[in-house]
Formats: C-alpha cells, sequence, structure tokens
C-alpha cells in the first residue's frame, strides 16, 4: 500500500512538472521490484515439492505390447486441446505413433472439444498431432519401426512441474495369445502376494 502512495505521489509530481527528489523515486522501484519479478508458482505438493498431473494412462498398451525402449516427447497442440487435457478428456487407449519426413506424429488420439468453445474455434478431436523430441531420438525411433516391424504407442500422458504437457511413448512389440497368458498368471501372483502381506500385518 505504501509503494501504491509513493507511485500516485510521484506521477502526480511529474504530471505538474515538478521535480520530486530521487530517494522516494529508487524507495518506490525497491519495493516494487521483488513483485515485478516474481513469476506464476509451479504445481507444488503438500512438502513444497514440485509435482505432475496425470491426464491419461494407456491401461491397454502394457497388456497388449511388450515394452522395448521409452521416451518422453513435448507434443504440440492448439489452446482448446490444452484446455481440454487439463481438464482429463484425452483418451489415448486407440493410439499408435509414426515417423514421417524426419517428424514423429501422434494418431488416432482423442482429445475431446472444449466444453464452453464454440465449434468455429474449436479443434478436431481426432487430428493427428506433432511430437516434439530430438532428431537422434526421432531416427532410431523410426529405425527400430521399418527395421524390426514394432509399434510405438503411447503409455501416458501428463502435466510436468512447468505445467507443459508431456507424453511417454514406447517402442513395443505385439504380444502372442501365450504372452498374455503369462502376463495375467504374474499380475494374479502379485495380487495374491499382496493379499496375503496385507492379511499378515
Amino acid at each position: 500500500r505504501t509503494s501504491k502512495y509513493f507511485l500516485r505521489f510521484m506521477f502526480a509530481a511529474l504530471a505538474l512538472g515538478l521535480s520530486p527528489p530521487t530517494a522516494p523515486l529508487r524507495l518506490a522501484a525497491a519495493l516494487l521490484a521483488p513483485a515485478l519479478r516474481t513469476s506464476p508458482p509451479p504445481l507444488l505438493a503438500a512438502g513444497g515439492a514440485r509435482t505432475s498431473k496425470t491426464v491419461a494412462v494407456n491401461r491397454v498398451a502394457r497388456r497388449e505390447f511388450e515394452i522395448l525402449d521409452e521416451y518422453e516427447a513435448g507434443i504440440a497442440l492448439v489452446g482448446t486441446e490444452v484446455k481440454s487435457c487439463r481438464a482429463g478428456k484425452m483418451n489415448l487407449r486407440d493410439g499408435f505413433c509414426s515417423v514421417k519426413a524426419g517428424e514423429c506424429w501422434l494418431e488416432n488420439v482423442n482429445i475431446a472439444q472444449h466444453g464452453t468453445t464454440g465449434g468455429y474455434f474449436n479443434h478436431d478431436e481426432g487430428r493427428r498431432r506433432r511430437l516434439l523430441l530430438h532428431k537422434r531420438e526421432i531416427r532410431k525411433i523410426g529405425q527400430a519401426v521399418a527395421r524390426d516391424g514394432l509399434t510405438v504407442v503411447p503409455l501416458s500422458a501428463y502435466f510436468n512441474a512447468r505445467s507443459c504437457l508431456k507424453l511417454k511413448i514406447a517402442v513395443a512389440r505385439g504380444k502372442k495369445l501365450q504372452d498374455k497368458r503369462e502376463t495375467i498368471r504374474r499380475r494374479e501372483q502379485d495380487r495374491e502376494v499382496r493379499r496375503q502381506i496385507k492379511q499378515a500385518f
């Protein structure tokens, strides 16, 4: 409040053509400097540590595919898509990634249109979206797909501590029926072990 009164006094003096002393000007600048330097706070946990917010998880991917290599990618979105993602309206279930002309693209992923935005300004829900990766990562992914016949699937989407949307993708190989049965058997065994430990303690 004091800094506000100082500024009003200085602006009034300057408007009248007066020459106020420099000391109050310096004091006002010193009081206002911290406020001008502040930036929006990051996502913080209860203990003050930076955290992230999960938007969508592709649970089918780990059941249907054997994960070989994982990457973190940025994604190019328009404003209404970001708003919808913050509301959790993103579906990765049927999505996959392709490499074309030196770029990596996210295909067949649905981001619902923003509810309070008119249709003219809204986005296409199933459009192809460019992923932001290093060139060497794109080359490595492209070689794995072309040479070994592997698939690139999205695993999850989340906002990191800087509130940037990130997508975790994986180079994967489709599981055979026997592999799927083995995965189910291991999952049931792990569930049974956790249940017995919970009952014991």
